[in-house]
């Protein structure tokens, strides 16, 4: 369970989510990886940082990386340095704007706010290259 301000659910992170079913739509096969990190958040009840008496950590932020590959066989040999590799992170909170673009962060940063080694599965030199890369393609 994550629990999500009401605002990020239904506007920046669905919206992402439906420019996933077009990218789908136009014959891309999609590997998403999200996560949330953090303490604290703020929903339509406002500020929490736990429910459930403390069973539930309300996270402080919300994120997802998304990698884009036209639809093929192999696909961790096929991401290559240039493949399109959306990554944002969003504050939890009924004050996030509605875009989901105005998000974008690189790879890198993620790995740094969070801990871990996203996309470790490709080999070093390309997971280096769309790492550090921050997403400028189009929004929907």
């Amino acid at each position: 369970i994550v629990p999500q301000a009401p605002r990020l659910n239904q506007q920046p992170w669905a919206r992402l989510e439906e420019y996933c079913r077009t990218l789908v739509g136009q014959g891309n096969e999609l590997y998403i990886i999200s996560g949330a990190y953090g303490r604290g958040g703020g929903g339509a009840n406002g500020s929490a940082t736990t429910l459930d008496q403390g069973r539930i950590t309300v996270p402080a932020r919300c994120w997802k990386v998304v990698v884009v590959l036209p639809a093929g066989t192999n696909d961790a040999n096929r991401v290559t340095g240039s493949t399109r590799i959306i990554a944002v992170n969003l504050p939890n909170d009924n004050d996030v704007e509605s875009s989901w673009g105005s998000y974008r962060v690189s790879v890198d940063a993620l790995e740094a706010a969070t801990g871990l080694d996203l996309l470790s599965a490709l080999p070093a030199a390309v997971q280096d290259a769309v790492e550090a890369r921050v997403d400028a393609g189009p929004v929907q």
